[in-house]
């Protein structure tokens, strides 16, 4: 299909549809939405009814009654509750439209590299059914490299390493296209969810989504601090012997730990991609190193991980956690020069 109009309007949008949080990106204002992708639902008359949605729903997470479920409908970066989506979709649209007073707006909306057809329908179809326009997809990694200002149109390779909530894209772009990509069943979900198993085996205590996210955010690292150095953490969760709250203690060396796993398999798909790029592209990628993109980028000497692992220049891109959301909206704002990375 053709473009119909090659030129941004105001009211135009772009989403970054992450597992973890969603971004909109508003033509003409910026960043108007940034909230967690979770979505609360009661049961009334026997009928599902959205409850809530972004951070009021994310606030109900592990809280809600029997009648209420707070889900995320976005698993491993592709739908997994349609209906969920649409809704959430449908919410952040509305949000965004309401503030910039345009109605049926064009989106275009970042898709995991690795996407089946029918996933990405899914999506298509989820925006438009909430209210979008003509529907543009980008793929995340080619976003993200946008929104890091990498030189994607260039013949000179680039290397981007995107790290979503539920999966960590590399991709080696060139000629805006991208020449090899790998993509990581892996990314943040996984460093909390290898939080709360450590929390559990090793202290015995069993604690929440939001507790293990802090923990995290707090005291989170990809290498094991120096002995004496690194930060401790005090955190509260449930005593899995005697059933009372129970107040820990857990340090910087521990969770570096309990997330060994999760940035193996993450370094071991960028060494995978490496391994499968031409001698040229390679050359050029000894020369200016790989970014790191995404929330996961925000990891405590993860650069250090990577550049001790593949002995390459590694680089965080200013405002990680945006650079998806800000990619798609310079791809938006450029329909006619960047036309060609986008799917129609």
């Amino acid at each position: 299909m053709a473009f119909d109009f090659l030129n941004a309007r105001a009211g135009d949008l772009a989403i970054d549809l992450g597992t973890a949080n969603t971004l909109v990106y508003a033509k003409g204002k910026g960043i108007v939405v940034n909230e967690p992708s979770v979505v609360a639902i009661a049961m009334k008359a026997g009928r599902p009814q959205v409850l809530a949605v972004g951070e009021e729903a994310r606030q109900m997470l592990g809280k809600t009654p029997e009648s209420i479920r707070a889900i995320r409908p976005m698993r491993k970066g592709v739908i997994g509750d349609f209906e969920a989506a649409q809704a959430m979709i449908s919410y952040f649209i509305r949000q965004a439209a309401r503030r910039r007073g345009f109605r049926r707006p064009r989106v275009v909306i970042s898709t995991p590299q690795g996407a089946t057809p029918v996933e990405r329908r899914a999506i298509r179809e989820a925006a438009e059914g909430a209210g979008a326009g003509h529907v543009f997809l980008i793929e995340e990694p080619m976003a993200a490299a946008i929104g890091a200002d990498l030189p994607v149109t260039s013949p000179r390779g680039s290397m981007v390493v995107d790290l979503g909530g539920g999966t960590t894209e590399v991709a080696v772009i060139s000629l805006g296209g991208i020449v090899n990509a790998v993509s990581v069943p892996v990314g943040g979900d996984d460093f909390d969810e290898g939080i709360h198993a450590y929390v559990r085996r090793v202290h015995n205590v069993a604690i929440g989504e939001s507790t293990a996210e802090r923990i995290k955010r707090e005291v989170g690292a990809a290498l094991i601090p120096d002995e004496g150095e690194g930060e401790v953490v005090q955190v509260s969760g449930r005593d899995l012997v005697s059933g009372v709250p129970k107040a820990i203690s857990v340090s910087e060396a521990e969770i570096a730990e309990s997330l060994t796993e999760a940035v193996f398999a993450i370094v071991e798909g960028i060494k995978s991609a490496l391994e499968r790029t031409a001698p040229e592209l390679a050359a050029d990628i000894v020369d200016t190193g790989l970014v790191l993109t995404g929330g996961g980028a925000l990891l405590r000497r993860l650069p250090d991980a990577v550049r001790h692992a593949t002995g390459l220049p590694v680089s965080v891109a200013e405002d990680p956690l945006t650079c998806g959301v800000r990619g798609a909206g310079k791809a938006l704002s450029e329909l006619k020069t960047l036309q060609s990375i986008l799917n129609d």
